[in-house]
């Protein structure tokens, strides 16, 4: 892993705070958790694909508690972290010897994403498998046009950068994943406006965590957005996952 300090795209600050404010609203009744369902949907059938049954397992993010229960169920000794309450992906992990780690919806706004995916890779025993799951290139097109469509002339940073399938292959040899596979899949979501989306956003921890934002939407901006949005519009996230062993 190289020596030097990665740029500061996300504001760790700012990311905390998103996560904290997430983990509040999904205490609420009918909080939007749709992606991390699909992840852990996702994560059952590479398990079962792969013949893979883990004794300990380490599992990162809002996770669904079904899949935890469902794990335990078959035998697994489950852990459970979350970076807003502490837990920190970009160093080596406290503990090790997993025999699966699952991150759900948590790399996609680290500044170290090689050192995290290195620090995965050394907490896993030999023989694990790692499989992370987040939001990547693609995702939220309508919204991005609505937000361009706003800016006009001089587009401000409002969205993250995303990775894709193909910067995912490099980043998982580059960290020593053995037999890496990466695949992007689409999760469509109708919503019947701009209000309902970015609610969704936030009780999914997916709101703006950037160092150097742009400025404010101004009400004329912010009223341009959700005209362009419309209503009724089905938006897309596309769900990027790493997934990769320990040899």
């Amino acid at each position: 892993m190289s020596s030097q300090t990665p740029p500061l795209i996300f504001s760790p600050v700012r990311r905390l705070a998103v996560r904290r404010r997430a983990l509040a609203l999904q205490a609420r009744p009918n909080a939007a958790a749709y992606l991390a369902a699909d992840m852990a949907e996702d994560l059952l059938e590479r398990l079962a694909f792969l013949r893979h049954e883990p004794k300990r397992a380490l599992l990162v993010g809002m996770v669904p508690d079904s899949l935890a229960t469902e794990l335990q169920n078959r035998g697994t000794d489950v852990a459970r972290a979350e970076p807003a309450e502490g837990f920190a992906e970009e160093r080596p992990f406290p503990d090790a010897g997993f025999d699966l780690i699952a991150s759900f919806g948590t790399l996609d706004t680290v500044n170290d994403l090689p050192g995290a995916l290195i620090h995965i890779r050394n907490a896993l025993a030999p023989g694990g498998l790692a499989i992370a799951s987040f939001v990547g290139a693609g995702s939220l097109p309508a919204l991005r046009d609505a937000m361009l469509a706003a800016d006009g002339d001089r587009p401000a940073p409002r969205l993250h950068p995303a990775v894709d399938v193909r910067a995912g292959g490099q980043l998982l040899q580059r960290a020593g994943w053995a037999d890496p596979v990466v695949d992007s899949r689409p999760l469509d979501v109708r919503f019947s406006g701009l209000k309902s989306l970015l609610a969704d956003l936030r009780a999914q921890a997916l709101t703006n965590v950037l160092s150097q934002s742009g400025p404010i939407l101004t009400r004329e901006q912010y009223s341009i957005v959700n005209e362009q949005f419309g209503t009724g519009t089905v938006e897309r996230f596309e769900i990027l996952t790493l997934s990769g062993w320990r040899r």
